[in-house]
């Protein structure tokens, strides 16, 4: 098929604002990418489409980031599945949250769109921002 190195991204993000502005980088930087608006469906349709990444928003209708996070890193066959948290409110208990649920990184909304596709592009190639065993390859 030719494409199978394509990276597949689905954003999970209930406003439309911040939904357009990442459908515009994902795709410029050639992303297969879908959204979610909301939290409701998202680990099934995560378990269907098996991304490389999803970009999270915490603050979602029905079910939200933390319990989405938390579901997949429950289940050993989305173990690949890569998360990258977004929140508008960005504390250092909220990072910490995300991060200790399983997250790969964390972001603050609203994000310098540069900082986001750096941190989509780190995610990628190295995986977990905190791995204890991360010098060990």
């Amino acid at each position: 098929m030719g494409g199978e190195d394509r990276k597949t991204i689905l954003v999970v993000e209930d406003e439309d604002n911040i939904a357009i502005a990442l459908d515009f980088l994902l795709g410029r930087e050639g992303y297969a990418h879908e959204r979610l608006s909301t939290g409701g469906g998202a680990v099934d349709r995560i378990r269907e489409l098996r991304p490389d990444l999803v970009l999270l928003d915490i603050m979602l209708p029905e079910v939200s980031g933390y319990e989405i996070c938390q579901q997949v890193r429950d289940d050993p066959d989305l173990a690949q599945v890569r998360i990258l948290m977004m929140t508008a409110r960005g504390s250092a208990v909220e990072r910490r949250k995300g991060l200790a649920m399983g997250a790969d990184g964390f972001i603050a909304k609203p994000f310098d769109l540069k900082e986001l596709r750096t941190e989509v592009r780190r995610i990628l190639t190295e995986g977990r921002a905190q791995t204890s065993d991360a010098g060990a390859k």
